[in-house]
C-alpha cells in the first residue's frame, strides 16, 4: 500500500539556508494496516503525511501510495490522488460554522452524485457513528467529540484506500478520545482501508497493532537536547503561517494537516 525508499524532505528558512526535516532510506505500510505514529513535535511526523497524501513533493526519493508513484506526479495529479483515494482527519475538525452537520460531510461527496444518494449515504453514516439524530445541527451545537465524528464521517464517506489522521484526538478530553479512537479503528478495519495515526498520547497508540516511533524511520530526528543535523534548528516548519517553504515546492507554504 505505501512504500518509500530515500525520501528525503527540507524546507528553506529565511535567513537560514535549507532545513533538513525528512529523511527516509526505506519503509512499508501494508494494505489494511492500522498504525499508530509516534515522536515529538518537530521530528518530522506532520511532513510525512503531507508526503503521503500529497501536498508535499520530496526533494528526493520514491513515494509510492496504492501503486500510484506521487513522486512523479504533478501537483494536479496528487491534488486528484488525495481527493480520490486519501481521507484527512484534523485535529481541529475544519468544519464550515453555517452548515449542518449532514452538510459538512456532503462537501466531501462527488458534485454529480444525486441528491437522494448523498442524503442515503450520510444518513448510513450517520447512524454508524451515533449521530442519526444530530444530522441537521450546526457544528456550534455539538459538542467536540460530536463534531470530530462528522469529520470522520467527511473523511470515510467515500470509502478511500487510505485514512491520514494528524492528531485526531488531541483536543478532546480523555473519555472522548478514547471513544473517538475506538470507532476510528473500527470504521477502517471494517473498511479494510489503511490507518497512519500521528499522535503524542502513548495511551492511545496502545490499542493499535502497530505503533513506530519517528525515530526508527527518520535518519534526521535529533531526540531532544540533541545536536541536529546539517545545522538544522529542530523546528516542525509545519506550523500557522508562512514560516518555511518547502524546497521544489511551489504554491504551498506552511499549510497544516492540524
Amino acid at each position: 500500500m505505501i512504500k518509500l525508499t530515500g525520501v528525503k524532505k527540507q524546507f528553506r528558512l529565511p535567513g537560514e539556508g535549507k532545513l533538513p526535516i525528512l529523511s527516509v532510506p526505506e519503509w512499508e505500510v501494508e494494505e489494511g494496516e492500522q498504525l499508530a505514529l509516534i515522536g515529538p513535535s518537530g521530528s518530522g511526523k506532520s511532513t510525512l503525511l503531507h508526503l503521503l497524501c500529497g501536498v508535499l513533493a520530496p526533494d528526493e526519493g520514491q513515494i509510492i501510495v496504492d501503486d500510484v508513484p506521487l513522486h512523479a506526479q504533478s501537483q494536479a495529479q496528487r491534488d486528484r490522488f488525495r481527493s480520490e483515494k486519501v481521507g484527512i482527519i484534523f485535529q481541529d475538525f475544519h468544519l464550515m460554522a453555517s452548515l449542518t452537520a449532514r452538510q459538512n460531510a456532503e462537501l466531501a461527496l462527488p458534485v454529480k452524485m444525486p441528491k437522494s444518494r448523498k442524503r442515503e449515504l450520510t444518513a448510513e453514516w450517520f447512524e454508524r457513528v451515533g449521530l442519526a439524530d444530530r444530522m441537521n445541527h450546526l457544528p456550534g451545537q455539538l459538542s467536540r467529540g460530536q463534531q470530530q465524528r462528522v469529520a470522520m464521517i467527511r473523511a470515510l464517506i467515500r470509502s478511500p484506500k487510505i485514512v491520514l489522521a494528524d492528531e485526531p484526538t488531541g483536543s478532546l478530553d480523555r473519555e472522548t478520545a478514547e471513544d473517538v479512537m475506538r470507532l476510528l479503528l473500527e470504521l477502517t478495519a471494517s473498511a479494510n482501508a489503511t490507518l497512519l495515526v500521528v499522535t503524542h498520547d502513548l495511551e492511545l497508540a496502545a490499542g493499535f497493532r502497530t505503533r513506530t516511533h519517528i525515530g526508527e524511520l527518520n535518519e534526521w530526528y535529533t531526540p531532544k537536547g540533541a545536536a541536529h543535523p546539517a545545522g538544522g534548528s529542530g523546528r516542525d516548519p509545519i506550523l500557522p503561517g508562512n514560516m518555511a517553504e518547502p524546497l521544489g515546492t511551489s504554491g504551498w507554504k506552511g499549510e497544516k494537516l492540524g
